[in-house]
């Protein structure tokens, strides 16, 4: 079959599988969009109204779905706009596909308009790239992204298209890739270690398990719940393992990190064995190396070989596929319990209740709705069955905090970039990849405003996604630390804002703004009730801040409760 290279880009998305890609047109690749006219029966194109918004819905499509996310743009400023999300992607493991148009190869090197070094800005932020100059590349080139970008530990691959690649002719055929020489994307399981690791579990008198997004991109959530239950070790979660687990599970102990739950953190330094699941060892969670966890013996269960040793030694490393790895583990397990060890976080738990918990759920000091509450309010209409999607600030830590989950892939933020913005387009993504779950985006007042405009693409495309956004006329967050440390001197971080509720009933979508506290379940209630969607502006308390909170560079075990 004789095919232009623009036709063989659309063929080549089909044969993977794609049905659905966020982008935006432009010049340089106008020969894609031509074709991809031509094929809209079978492709869905979603016009975003900016390519940042691009990248964060393919993650949230992604993130939602475990597929392959897939963007599109053009050269220059088209090709940069993608750069935020797919650095987004690569620190977070999301696996993503962008495509971009470039000039002529004729015109490569000359400054040409709308000409850059896309190959170059995005190679420290890619798992892979590469540019295509002769239509003839293309099949291959494409089914090596697609393997690339799926297997072993995920992550976005930029492929850049010269235009006459896209409309000079080839014969096509196309064979997906299976292999890649000298790419190894999972490390063979060694049964030594394992058995390694379960005899220093099995001898363990306080073991630890701290669980993240490994378990869900390895797909290992029933593994991780039957390791769990028959070891009876506490489990703990960074934000990324959120909802790997279900919240209300009873030996779910909760949050790690800057503001994770008070026993995890603080019990953290007295566990004997720590056992991390794959996650890696994120400075969030940890705070001071210096003092992180030196009394346990470590056991490290990861895919990717770079992340053993990087920051906290392990005592044994355990390389390979995480489902294979507690699949080859289960059976060397001790059933137990470790009542007392389970105890102690209870305890701790009860603390934090009294200190934090309880005022935030339920405030008594007349301040204004608070954000926890919010949250709580939402979990009451949600049961636990919706996908929340936060941006990122002091929004998403109470979203992290409190949101309850019942099920697997149902907690979508930004965790290792921490982009502002992510959460609208994102939230977008995971609703067209999972139309049948409810997705709520949690956002700020600031974080809604880098992306506003992706409005305009729930209107355009009547996506039901439902909106809330938690103002509390500040960038709250930053707000915080300038109250905690810096002798409350808030320095351009008080936000005066337009009205959000005119603005999202000009792009047709039914709002409501809500201001007290009574008016607020009827709000939540009739939002998740909604067919269509829906845009609830909630004013929260301006200076409620987050806590527990362990100051940056400060030893979890420094936790603050107020």
């Amino acid at each position: 079959m004789r095919i232009s290279g623009a036709e063989a880009v659309i063929r080549c998305l089909l044969a993977e599988g794609v049905d659905l890609i966020y982008g935006y047109p432009g010049g340089a690749i106008m020969p894609v969009y031509d074709e991809l006219y031509k094929f809209q029966d079978q492709l869905h194109h979603v016009l975003v109204r900016h390519e940042q918004g691009a990248t964060h819905a393919a993650q949230g499509y992604a993130r939602a779905t475990g597929k392959v996310g897939v963007a599109i743009a053009t050269s220059g400023p088209g090709a940069t706009n993608l750069v935020t999300g797919i650095a987004d992607a690569q620190i977070d493991s999301t696996p993503m596909v962008c495509i971009t148009g470039q000039v002529g190869k004729h015109l490569l090197g000359s400054d040409a308009f709308q000409e850059t070094d896309i190959i170059g800005i995005s190679t420290p932020v890619t798992k892979w790239n590469y540019q295509i100059t002769e239509a003839s590349e293309i099949p291959e080139i494409i089914a090596k992204a697609f393997y690339i970008a799926r297997s072993g530990r995920p992550g976005p691959v930029l492929i850049d298209i010269t235009k006459n690649a896209q409309f000079d002719e080839f014969d096509f055929s196309y064979e997906k890739c299976t292999a890649i020489r000298s790419y190894i994307p999972v490390p063979k399981l060694k049964l030594d270690k394992v058995a390694e690791a379960a005899s220093l579990i099995n001898n363990a008198k306080k073991p630890f398990i701290v669980f993240g997004q490994g378990i869900i991109l390895g797909q290992a959530e029933e593994q991780l719940k039957a390791f769990i239950e028959k070891s009876g070790i506490p489990a703990a979660w960074t934000i990324l393992g959120l909802s790997a687990l279900p919240t209300d599970h009873p030996l779910n102990v909760g949050m790690l990190g800057m503001h994770g739950n008070y026993g995890p953190n603080m019990l953290t330094n007295e566990c004997d064995v720590l056992i991390a699941l794959g996650m890696r060892f994120d400075d969030r969670v940890t705070g001071s190396l210096k003092t992180y966890a030196k009394q346990a013996k470590v056991i490290h269960f990861e895919i990717d070989p770079a992340e053993v040793d990087k920051n906290v030694k392990t005592e044994v490393a355990v390389l390979g596929d995480v489902k294979e790895a507690l699949n080859a583990l289960l059976p060397l397990i001790d059933k137990n319990s470790h009542e007392s060890w389970h105890n102690e976080f209870k305890e701790f738990y009860k603390i934090e209740l009294d200190s934090v918990i309880n005022e935030e759920l339920n405030p008594t000091n007349n301040k204004g709705i608070s954000m926890g509450e919010t949250m709580e309010m939402i979990n009451k209409h949600s049961k636990g069955d919706a996908i929340i999607v936060s941006d990122v600030g002091q929004h998403q830590m109470f979203a992290c905090r409190y949101a309850k989950f019942n099920s697997t892939k149902s907690n979508i933020t930004s965790g290792g970039l921490g982009t502002m913005g992510f959460a609208l387009p994102a939230a977008i993504g995971a609703k067209m990849g999972r139309p049948d779950r409810e997705v709520v985006a949690i956002i700020g007042d600031g974080g809604f405003q880098m992306t506003i405009q992706e409005l305009g693409t729930i209107f355009q495309t009547k996506v039901p996604v439902k909106i809330v956004i938690l103002n509390n006329e500040f960038l709250g967050m930053v707000r915080q630390w300038q109250e905690l440390f810096f002798d409350n001197r808030y320095a351009s971080t008080k936000m005066i804002n337009p009205n959000f509720v005119a603005i999202a009933e000009g792009y047709y979508i039914k709002s409501k703004k809500v201001t007290q506290r009574e008016d607020l379940d009827a709000a939540v209630a009739e939002m998740m009730a909604s067919k269509d969607s829906y845009f609830l502006e909630v004013m929260v308390e301006k200076e409620n801040n987050v806590f527990p909170m362990i100051p940056t560079g400060a030893c979890v075990s420094e936790i603050r409760l107020s």
